[in-house]
């Protein structure tokens, strides 16, 4: 089995103690923040990773960790994840959770390419659109090239809106060229 399903099957567990834990949000801070422990600090990652180290030792130190700040049951699914020997695979499973909720809740995150910095009127109007042309929630991310020149680009998962002047320009050429 890949590691990414493999993730997403962790994920879609974590989904499930999430929703019965009552709040989808700060099960993704929880588990959020562990993955960013595991990804900086690079004591944290070689003990997890250390054969060395039993697993008891492990789930040991992450009950006195995280027993008293967090949900017993999500700190059961950190050590199960260090039963199965997964535990290294805590920042694709967050990255999955993350898009699991995202999925069950409706929204997507859009990539969004501007010619020049949009103020906060072009951002509202860009995301209603988008929110409509998608039917579902669009959460925009914002990025500046200028080599756009005009317009936007938008890319959401494999899907790639094209509406700069740089292709509008390229489309006419094209157009114009191929007419002679």
């Amino acid at each position: 089995m890949r590691e990414p399903t493999i993730a997403r099957n962790y994920a879609e567990a974590l989904l499930e103690l999430a929703r019965k834990g009552g709040d989808l949000r700060s099960w993704g801070d929880m588990i959020d923040g562990v993955a960013n422990a595991v990804e900086s600090d690079r004591r944290l990652r070689v003990f997890l990773e250390s054969p060395r180290v039993s697993i008891k030792q492990k789930n040991d130190i992450l009950q006195k960790a995280y027993g008293a700040q967090m949900p017993k049951t999500f700190v059961r699914f950190l050590q199960t994840l260090v039963r199965n020997r997964r535990q290294l695979l805590i920042p694709d499973i967050a990255h999955a959770f993350r898009d699991l909720v995202d999925e069950a809740e409706g929204r997507v995150h859009a990539s969004v390419t501007v010619a020049r910095e949009a103020d906060d009127r072009d951002r509202e109007v860009i995301a209603s659109q988008l929110s409509r042309a998608f039917g579902k929630n669009v959460v925009p991310h914002y990025f500046v090239n200028p080599a756009i020149l005009g317009g936007v680009v938008v890319r959401v998962g494999d899907t790639v809106l094209d509406g700069s002047v740089r292709r509008r320009l390229q489309t006419l050429r094209g157009r114009m060229l191929g007419q002679r």
